[in-house]
């Protein structure tokens, strides 16, 4: 079984009113494109205008891009509040 078929198989609880990544309103573009190559479930996308493209639904929660960028990157990391984030289904 390929790595995307056993990520597709997780369900994801999205806290609509606190989400847990906010990403900054002008990202550093170093930094952006170092965690467009890092993310581990290639969440983050850069567009062909530049902006950055960015969904919860697919998180690992992994912290790689809490690590790799500061605030002009993410204006906000946290790990999601209790009942929301991954539901591991595989492995």
């Amino acid at each position: 079984m390929s790595p995307e078929e056993k990520l597709s198989k997780n369900h994801y609880r999205i806290n609509p009113h606190q989400p847990h990544i906010v990403l900054a309103d002008h990202p550093d573009r170093r930094q952006l494109s170092t965690l467009v190559a890092a993310c581990p479930a290639g969440l983050y996308q850069q567009n062909s205008d530049g902006s950055l493209s960015f969904d919860l639904h697919g998180c690992l929660e992994c912290g790689t891009c809490r690590l790799l960028c500061d605030e002009k990157v993410l204006a906000r990391w946290q790990y999601p509040s209790s009942g929301y984030g991954i539901v591991l289904r595989f492995g």
